[in-house]
């Protein structure tokens, strides 16, 4: 695993924001998203605004934002105008990304009870904003499409978070355990310079997993991009746009029992 770097996380922090400002141009904020079923747009953009300003907060005072209600402009512009949205968001990622390129990536920070350091919280950002345009986009009916690089580097966070978490008391990744078998995900439109397959293997005590092509119980396979969003539930792994060969119903059981973002 190669980490993308602090700086880079920082840049993206805005690229992403922008994209997805970008996405919300004449869109209706009212729409439901079919990622988020029980979100409109609107809701969706005061999230992601809240992670922002929550984040700046948290680097900037030094102090823990357990609850981003307490940072007062965390709850966004009074209605859902778009301009006011478009501008709170823009500011909010631009003080977000300042504020972490301007700090050591190792100064502690803790958001949602989550003690780590800011080089964690800018990978942690960078991420969430990629996920969150996959929800904008298929609202919209847009195309979306992520640099290789960061979308390899978003399913390796994704694993190592429920790899950590696999045994603190999360109901959903305990139920894991005792399922038997391997899943591999292969994107199949990445060069050879990223590690873009991986293995996850399942058993009693939870699983592990690792960067590698072997055979597999199940196996899923498609554009990188394709492979993120059904990894984190934002694409149907009967969609056309991927293919799965072997047991299924082990992808489907992962699937069930995984969810974050």
């Amino acid at each position: 695993m190669t980490l993308l770097g602090h700086d880079r996380y920082c840049d993206e922090i805005i690229t992403q924001t922008t994209s997805i400002r970008d996405l919300l141009k004449d869109a209706d904020l009212s729409a439901t998203v079919p990622t988020c079923p029980d979100w409109t747009l609107a809701r969706l953009v005061r999230h992601i605004g809240t992670l922002l300003y929550a984040g700046d907060t948290a680097v900037r005072t030094g102090t823990a934002v357990d609850d981003p209600a307490e940072v007062p402009e965390a709850a966004g512009p009074d209605g859902d105008d778009p301009a006011e949205l478009d501008a709170w968001l823009a500011e909010g990622a631009a003080r977000c990304s300042g504020a972490l390129r301007g700090t050591d990536p190792g100064t502690p920070m803790r958001l949602w009870n989550l003690p780590r350091d800011t080089a964690f919280w800018a990978r942690r950002a960078t991420h969430e904003l990629v996920v969150h345009r996959a929800d904008v986009a298929v609202t919209v009916e847009a195309a979306y499409t992520v640099a290789p690089e960061v979308a390899v580097d978003t399913v390796d966070e994704l694993l190592e978070l429920f790899g950590a978490w696999q045994h603190s008391g999360s109901p959903g990744l305990a139920k894991l355990r005792g399922l038997d078998g391997s899943i591999h995900l292969h994107a199949t439109d990445t060069g050879a310079d990223l590690a873009a397959e991986w293995l996850i293997e399942l058993g009693e005590d939870g699983f592990t997993w690792r960067h590698g092509h072997e055979k597999a119980t199940v196996a899923l396979r498609g554009p990188i991009c394709d492979v993120l969003r059904v990894i984190y539930r934002r694409l149907p792994p009967g969609s056309e746009r991927v293919e799965v060969l072997g047991e299924s119903a082990l992808l489907d059981s992962w699937l069930e029992h995984t969810s974050f973002g």
